[in-house]
Order: C-alpha cells, then sequence, then structure tokens
C-alpha cells in the first residue's frame, strides 16, 4: 500500500455494485440458493480477511438486475478504498462487481437514507426471439400500441394508494407511493419503460409492466390503468410481467453523503443492438421523495415490508399474451 492510497477507518464503506441476476435466487441470503448477497459478502470477507455483513438499498427478487445497487457495511480492518473494489472485484463471480466504493459516516443507511429508487424494464419487439438479450429483456412477437401505453402511464404519476399494483403477499403497512415519473423510450426493437418513485411496493414495477403491455396489446383501453388504481383491488390487476426484465439504476441519497452523481444509468450503455445508442441518460439525481424508499422485490425500503422469493420462470416460446423469457 503506498503512502498516497487512503485507508478507511470511517465508520462505514458504501459501495455501487451492478449484477445480472440470472443465476441467483435474488439479492437476499437464502440457504437453498446463491443470492448477490452472499457472493458479495464472500468477496469482501476474502479483502478484509474476517467475514462481513452487507445491508443494501433493495432486496431485489430472482432473476432482478442491476446496475445502480448501493450498499454499504462497518469495515472491520482498514484497507485502502481500492481494495474495496479492484480487490473484491478479483473475488467476485463474472456476474457481479464493484463499480465504486465510498466512506461514508455512520448515520448513513443504503436502505433507510435513500430518498429515491428508478428501475428500467426492457421488452424487446420482434417476431423471433433474441439469443444476445437472452434472460435481459422482455421478448413478445406481438406488435405493442405505444401511444395508449403512454396514455396510461401518465395517469399513475403522482401520489395514490397502489393496492392494485402491489403483490398480494406484500406487506408493506401502507400502499400510497408517489410515482415521480413513468416513461416509455421506443429504441429500435427495444422498448424501455422507466420509473422513478420514493418507494416501491412488492412486484409493484412489474405489475405496473403487466398492465401497460395489456394496454399496448389493445386488450384493454388506456383508461384501464387509471380505472385498476381507483378500485384499489390487486385481484382485478393484470399479469405480473417476468423479473428478467427488470433493472435497478439507480438510488438517490441526499448531496451530504457525497456518494457519485455522475454516472450513467448503464440500462442502455452496453446494449447488444448495434442501432441503439449509449447516449441515453436518466433523469437528474436527487428525485425529493418522502421518507425511505424501497425495492420492486421483497423490500419497499420501510421496515417489516418483505414478500416472499420468487422462482425464476421456465423457457419457452410466447404464451398467450404474447410474452416469452429469452
Amino acid at each position: 500500500m503506498s503512502p498516497a492510497d487512503p485507508v478507511s477507518p470511517t465508520p462505514r464503506i458504501a459501495l455501487g455494485v451492478e449484477y445480472l441476476g440470472t443465476q441467483y435466487c435474488g439479492w437476499q441470503f437464502q440457504h437453498h440458493a446463491l443470492s448477490v448477497q452472499q457472493v458479495l459478502e464472500q468477496a469482501l470477507a476474502k479483502v478484509a480477511d474476517q467475514p462481513i455483513r452487507v445491508h443494501c438499498a433493495g432486496r431485489t427478487d430472482a432473476g432482478v438486475h442491476a446496475t445502480g445497487q448501493v450498499v454499504h457495511f462497518e469495515p472491520p480492518v482498514e484497507r485502502p478504498e481500492r481494495a474495496w473494489t479492484l480487490g473484491v472485484n478479483a473475488n467476485l463471480p463474472d456476474d457481479v462487481a464493484v463499480r465504486w466504493a465510498r466512506p461514508v459516516e455512520a448515520d448513513f443507511h443504503a436502505r433507510f437514507s435513500a430518498m429515491a429508487r428508478h428501475y428500467r424494464y426492457l421488452i424487446l419487439r420482434r417476431p423471433v426471439r433474441s439469443a444476445l438479450w437472452h434472460r435481459r429483456a422482455l421478448w413478445t412477437h406481438r406488435s405493442l400500441a405505444v401511444a395508449p401505453m403512454q396514455e396510461a402511464a401518465a395517469a399513475l404519476v403522482g401520489r395514490h394508494d397502489f393496492t392494485s399494483y402491489r403483490a398480494l403477499a406484500c406487506q408493506a403497512k401502507s400502499p400510497v407511493r408517489t410515482l415521480h415519473y413513468l416513461d416509455l423510450i421506443e429504441r429500435g426493437d427495444l422498448l424501455e419503460l422507466r420509473v422513478g418513485a420514493d418507494g416501491f411496493l412488492h412486484h409493484m414495477v412489474r405489475n405496473l409492466v403487466g398492465v401497460l403491455l395489456a394496454i399496448g396489446r389493445r386488450d384493454r383501453p388506456a383508461s384501464w390503468a387509471a380505472e385498476l388504481l381507483a378500485q384499489k383491488d390487486r385481484a382485478r390487476g393484470g399479469v405480473t410481467a417476468p423479473a428478467h426484465g427488470l433493472y435497478l439504476v439507480r438510488v438517490d441519497y441526499p448531496d451530504a453523503f457525497g456518494l457519485p452523481s455522475d454516472l450513467e444509468d448503464l440500462s442502455l450503455e452496453a446494449r447488444p443492438a448495434a442501432d441503439l445508442k449509449p447516449d441515453d441518460r436518466g433523469p437528474g439525481r436527487n428525485v425529493p421523495g418522502a421518507g425511505g424508499a424501497g425495492s420492486n422485490g421483497p423490500d419497499n425500503g420501510r421496515p417489516g415490508d418483505r414478500g416472499p422469493g420468487e422462482t425464476r420462470p421456465g423457457d419457452g416460446g410466447p404464451d398467450e399474451n404474447g410474452l416469452a423469457v429469452i
């Protein structure tokens, strides 16, 4: 270690983490299967030479990906900051990586200090399945009418009771959330749904996508999204979209914590399709929110809001809705 390398005697270290969730049972440690949390903690333990427990911004479900997950831990030993990136990455599998590491004060918490979270959901629209997008996007062979989907999405922005858009097993104490934006962006064959909120209920993003897909297929009118919202009844809602099209792309924190704020959203950065431009960026950071924010997985950022883990859907061709795992 050179004298110029800063060490980390600080109370806590924050990490930015990205991963492909395909091979994992989700973020959270499970006894029956491999999780992202498990492989990250194992890599950190090798660098620290003793066990480390991490806390994340959002516990994503099985098959969900992340480009902007944030975690924190209390370092038991002093290490240069680069040891928490380069050293940890050397001990991680190829589908998990630490992007950055920063020392933070003891009052920082990856989950409860968050102001907002941002997700992307990718939908590939073309007649045949893709090899390059296998389990990285939802494939539909049916055409989608984007205009009514956009109309429906606009009606959902704002502070609402999202009971109709949460899982029946959701344990959140309140179904009220503030949706800051819900946009649809077309890039060739790819349709990207972008959403940001102060918190998300269990399966909320995937249920939003399921409703918008039904509207895009013209199985339902654009008004259906708002009608479901008003009914406050999940039993009347649409199909939950598969997990593999979903990405946690950013978590916003107060500027005082000094975490990276100039990183591009990576949901578009490494796209396999040659006709997609990598210069598309998400909205600015620090979107104001109300209270702690959560994930679209079993944890919405509020104490006790968890749901059971889910199994990954099987391979196969399109179902009766024209959707398939690819």
